[in-house]
């Protein structure tokens, strides 16, 4: 574990970085204010205190923080957290996106340990492990990831464990590494509709996340797949309509919808806050065309109430392979 002088020596050596050298020198966006459906509770109480020291305590990182997640104040409460591995610099450039970007730093052979005791302490029942991009490694860090399941599974037998992996775009070999470790729940994220992909997703590539996607349900039919998109950012409906059939068509069981919320200036503007009704039928329309569940709001994200959406995931499955039986 990282010293109390280690973490500060860290910390005055990113104040002096920029957060996002890249964006720099692009001209500010505007920033709209948000509507009156977009509140959340402010962060502060005694539990999220005690989350956010065991965060420290343990040298970790979460993508609640870096990401500037607007749950932060409800999960942290009941002591949720978003484990955010292989450091806080992400090798992407995405518009939509907070986390730093630059060059990481070397794995540490010494997180999976962290991050599984961390969790334990926490009393976690399900548990949500994602990344930075790692384009600079091999595998992309997909062993590490194995390496950090395998770890939750020896200290939280009971825990179910949820990954939210990046791409692994041109990392022969990655995803299988990362599906035999036997997570419950394999998320990959689209984030946005594919006519979005150059000026939000640069670095990625829609089709080869679909197909990251349906190969996840080749390697292994027991895991759950789940992804997620942001309205907001230039999206026509029916494009995201074509998002849910391609996701389908992958098999996939999860689909969260949430609002894009801009993080600076430098960011993608805001196009748009879709109103809540719109949300709603998003769902209607997701569940009609085959999911086994479907998460859409304003304030979704890949992570919240992931717990309680394992267990209804589960439930579903178990619904549909007894009405099998039955039929």
């Amino acid at each position: 574990m990282a010293s109390g002088s280690d973490l500060l020596s860290c910390e005055q050596v990113m104040v002096k970085q920029p957060r996002h050298p890249e964006k720099a020198h692009r001209p500010d966006q505007p920033v709209a204010r948000k509507p009156a459906w977009i509140r959340v509770k402010a962060p502060g109480s005694a539990q999220w205190a005690a989350t956010q020291k065991i965060v420290r305590e343990h040298g970790l990182v979460t993508v609640c923080e870096e990401a500037g997640c607007p749950n932060i104040g409800e999960c942290w409460e009941k002591k949720h957290a978003t484990f955010m591995i292989m450091g806080d610099i992400c090798t992407r450039a995405c518009a939509f996106c907070n986390v730093r970007t630059g060059l990481p730093r070397a794995l540490d052979s010494f997180e999976p340990a962290r991050v599984a005791e961390a969790i334990q302490k926490l009393g976690l029942a399900h548990a949500v492990i994602t990344s930075v991009d790692r384009d600079d490694l091999d595998d992309g860090g997909a062993g590490h990831f194995a390496s950090v399941v395998a770890a939750i599974r020896a200290a939280s037998p009971n825990t179910t464990i949820e990954v939210l992996t990046p791409d692994f775009l041109r990392k022969q070999g990655a995803l299988e590494v990362a599906v035999a470790a036997k997570p419950d729940v394999f998320n990959h994220n689209l984030e946005t509709v594919p006519s979005k992909y150059l000026e939000v997703r640069p670095g990625a590539r829609y089709f080869h996340s679909i197909r990251l996607l349906q190969r996840v349900k080749e390697l292994d039919p027991e895991i759950f797949t789940k992804s997620g998109i942001m309205l907001g950012l230039g999206e026509e409906r029916h494009e995201v309509l074509q998002v849910m059939d391609d996701l389908r068509s992958a098999d996939v069981d999860f689909l969260t919808i949430g609002q894009y919320l801009q993080p600076t200036r430098k960011h993608h503007a805001v196009a748009r806050f879709v109103p809540p009704d719109e949300f709603s039928a998003y769902a209607e329309v997701a569940l009609a065309k085959g999911f086994l569940l479907v998460s859409a709001s304003p304030l979704t994200r890949s992570s919240h109430h992931a717990g309680e959406d394992f267990a209804k995931l589960k439930a579903r499955r178990m619904g549909l392979a007894g009405a099998r039986l039955s039929g």
